[in-house]
């Protein structure tokens, strides 16, 4: 039997990116429906997002609370649109095909800019209704807002769905159709944590607002609500599940997940070939596989000619493609490039983030013309010509839930050099000589959040590349690994199943 899925989220590639949730948003649900699936997808009327998507039949009106029939004081207040009552536009993203319901909120989205800060960086002033209707619109339309499409499970990705899973439940104990409910956190720092003043207009009644439900220190946690709701979580990593259920990573949630274990599994995102795939790369020419590298030898020099490097083909040319921040473990960077450059490797970086991080880089370039380039900003095209064209990329992650630039990394034979951390120990394999041995190393791994450790780790770099033949095995293995979203679709079933068996076991206790 085919199971319905609502899978909502609040960007998805190519129409909205800020970071892999985009990414994980755009591969999962077609390899869902290649599996059975019907799988529509619930995203914030984003400016952007409208622009990529063809409307396809009637509009869904999504009632504010204080409509007649729904438990009174449930839901966002009509005040908090500026404008008529929000609405849910069918329609297919142009560019894949995949169905989609936007959710158009007058004064909530259609604005210019990043979708979550404003022009100072700073959360929109709105964030707490912009992300409640898109939960409230996602309770109702798991309780049988569109009677011709009823889903089986609601699927909520990170804290901007939390309340979907808080309003069904407050839904269902008043005699609402309940679904199955499944939240995946793709980043457990990022909490979406508001005033309790909130409350009030967010439709968020006392039953809800207690320690076994949303409250944090006396705020109000999306986060938490869809962590103590959903009939399962998930989260894009098996070692990353281990380690938020620990204080040191559990972000002062850690209580909760050790409580609700037994629902917790991780999975590993995947890639995705369509984009992805360094034979048929529309922005990597020529492309090249692990059997024929000259593609690869191409693209390091079209990517030193474009970044201002030296031409240097015998370079050992590192790259960064990231988010500039702490939690990337990106403030150790600056003290090693000096002995990075000394030892004749060169050094690409593409992100923004901690201007610190960004001044010590360029002043990095500065001191070392020809040999360190820097790009602040993001640039997708220039994200894939790194990722090709560089021989090792850089992921030296504080935590890291499960990263997707290694697995990028690995397809394309740029070996990743990574920390001990989440999902990136979970997929690559350090070139140690019993691994060089057994022909499983992909790349390298070092453990302490320090200088000294990381500079260890690109000597064991920069050792291998001298030996030739062990450097073109590891590279080779690295590019024959596939973690694909095939197999994680697989698991996503499994999980959707027992999620599945134990709503119909609280719907009928």
């Amino acid at each position: 039997m085919t199971v319905r899925v609502l899978y909502v989220c609040s960007e998805v590639f190519p129409l909205l990116k800020t970071g892999g949730l985009a990414d994980v948003s755009a591969g999962l649900p077609p390899a869902l429906a290649a599996q059975g699936a019907d799988v529509r997808l619930l995203l914030p009327a984003f400016p952007s997002v409208v622009a990529g998507v063809v409307p396809e039949g009637a509009s869904l009106l999504v009632p504010p609370r204080d409509t007649l029939g729904l438990p009174p004081g449930l839901g966002p207040r009509s005040g908090t649109v500026h404008g008529p009552t929000p609405w849910l536009q069918q329609g297919r993203i142009e560019a894949t095909g995949q169905p989609v319901l936007l959710l158009h909120a007058p004064g909530l989205y259609d604005r210019p800019g990043n979708p979550y800060h404003d022009a100072s960086g700073k959360p929109w002033a709105d964030s707490a209704e912009q992300f409640a209707w898109l939960g409230w619109a996602a309770a109702l339309m798991g309780t049988g807002l569109d009677s011709t499409w009823l889903p089986d499970v609601v699927h909520g990705h990170d804290w901007h769905t939390g309340l979907a899973f808080a309003y069904l439940d407050r839904l269902a104990a008043a005699g609402r159709r309940r679904p199955a409910t499944v939240f995946t956190v793709h980043n457990l720092a990022y909490q979406g944590v508001f005033d309790a003043g909130v409350r009030e207009r967010l439709g968020l009644p006392d039953p809800l607002f207690r320690v076994q439900g949303l409250e944090f220190h006396g705020h109000i946690s999306f986060m938490k609500a869809g962590l103590h709701f959903a009939d399962a979580i998930t989260t894009v990593s098996p070692t990353y599940a281990r380690e938020i259920t620990g204080p040191e990573q559990g972000c002062g949630l850690d209580g909760v997940l050790r409580e609700r274990r037994h629902r917790l599994r991780g999975i590993l995102n995947g890639v995705d070939d369509a984009v992805w795939d360094p034979a048929n790369d529309a922005l990597v020419r020529p492309g090249y596989s692990a059997d024929d590298l000259t593609g690869k030898s191409a693209a390091k020099a079209r990517l030193q000619k474009h970044m201002g490097l030296k031409p240097r083909a015998e370079a050992l040319l590192f790259c960064v493609v990231s988010r500039l921040t702490e939690q990337k473990g990106l403030h150790l960077l600056p003290g090693v490039v000096d002995e990075l450059v000394r030892r004749g490797g060169q050094l690409a970086v593409l992100g923004a983030g901690d201007t610190q991080i960004e001044h010590a880089l360029q002043h990095a370039a500065q001191r070392h013309p020809g040999d360190v380039a820097v790009h602040i900003g993001y640039d997708e095209a220039l994200a894939h010509s790194l990722i090709a064209g560089s021989d090792v990329i850089l992921v030296p992650s504080r935590f890291e839930p499960c990263g997707l630039t290694q697995l990028y990394g690995l397809r394309y034979g740029t070996l990743p050099l990574v920390r001990a951390v989440g999902g990136l120990v979970d997929t690559v394999t350090d070139s140690s000589l019993e691994h060089l041995d057994d022909g499983s190393a992909s790349g390298f791994v070092f453990h302490d959040l320090t200088e000294a450790d990381l500079l260890s780790a690109l000597r064991r770099a920069f050792a291998l590349r001298r030996r030739e033949a062990d450097w073109r095995a590891v590279q080779r293995h690295a590019m024959t690994l596939r973690f694909d979203w095939a197999r994680a679709a697989t698991d996503y079933l499994q999980v959707y199943a027992q999620a599945r068996s134990d709503a119909t076991g609280t719907a009928s206790a």
